[in-house]
Order: C-alpha cells, then structure tokens, then sequence
C-alpha cells in the first residue's frame, strides 16, 4: 500500500512561483492538502490536488499553538490517516512531524527524488530559479546538494 501524500502550501507555493508544480505529481501521483493549505495556496488547485481537511478540530487547535494553521492542519490530517507522507518546509513543522514519527520530505527533496527518478536531468536551473525568489534556503544546502547529486 502506498503513502498518501499530504503538502504544506510552501512548496505549492514556490513550485507554482517557478512553473514546477507538476513535479509534485510527477513524483507522488495524487497529493492531498487541508483546506486551510488550499486557502494559503490561493490559487485554482489542479485536478489531482485532493482537498481534504481534518475531521478533529482539537489536535489542530493543539499545533497551531506551536506553528502555523497550514502546517497544523496538515500534521493533524497526517495523524489522522496514518501511513501517510509529508511535504513540509518550515522547521518548527518539521521537527513536529519527528517528534511524532510522522515521514515528510521539503521541496528540495521533491526536486532530488525527480532526478534520482529520472523524471529531470538536472536539479541545478530548478534551483538556480528557487533562489530567485524568497524562498529560504542555505546556499550551503544548496552547494553540498548539488555537489552530492554530481552538478
């Protein structure tokens, strides 16, 4: 049986701000988002965007004392449904999601898994265009990153 995939707006966000949005089902198929990441997304979701929102209000509450409403929903679906994947940028997000042994990737590790999947040839124009917009992200990163994948 394989993972659902949940998102966070953020990487919706930034591939749709650098025409790769299909990335995201390239590499995942169907993507579910809360309709509080479909709210922050604020654009028209494609037809295999699923939106689906937590059906317990109270974990959401919960997490959103900690991080934002997109990521609380987004965690409390992925709790929810069990067996599930999360695609998450934020820090304080993501150590949430360890913290309840709950898999997510970013949307550099999207970028990754289509190279390794041989869905692009390359990473480095994706990120070259990344790092034209306010996305935050380590040159660092990047540097190693690209280095490790051989560009």
């Amino acid at each position: 049986m394989e993972k659902v995939v949940i998102s966070d707006a953020s990487c919706l966000i930034i591939l749709s701000k650098i025409g790769q949005l299909d990335l995201l089902q390239k590499v995942f198929g169907e993507v579910i988002v809360p309709k509080a990441v479909a709210q922050e997304y604020g654009e028209t979701l494609p037809n295999w965007i699923i939106e689906r929102s937590p059906a317990q209000d109270s974990l959401v509450f919960l997490l959103e004392e900690t991080i934002d409403t997109g990521e609380a929903n987004a965690i409390a679906l992925a709790v929810e449904i069990g067996h599930c994947y999360l695609v998450l940028d934020d820090q304080k997000a993501r150590k949430m999601a360890a913290s309840i042994k709950i898999d997510f990737t970013g949307t550099l590790g999207i970028i990754i898994s289509a190279k390794l999947r041989g869905i692009i040839p390359a990473v480095k124009p994706i990120f070259d265009k990344i790092l034209l917009t306010d996305f935050r992200v380590s040159s660092k990163l990047i540097e190693e990153t690209l280095r490790e994948l051989g560009e």
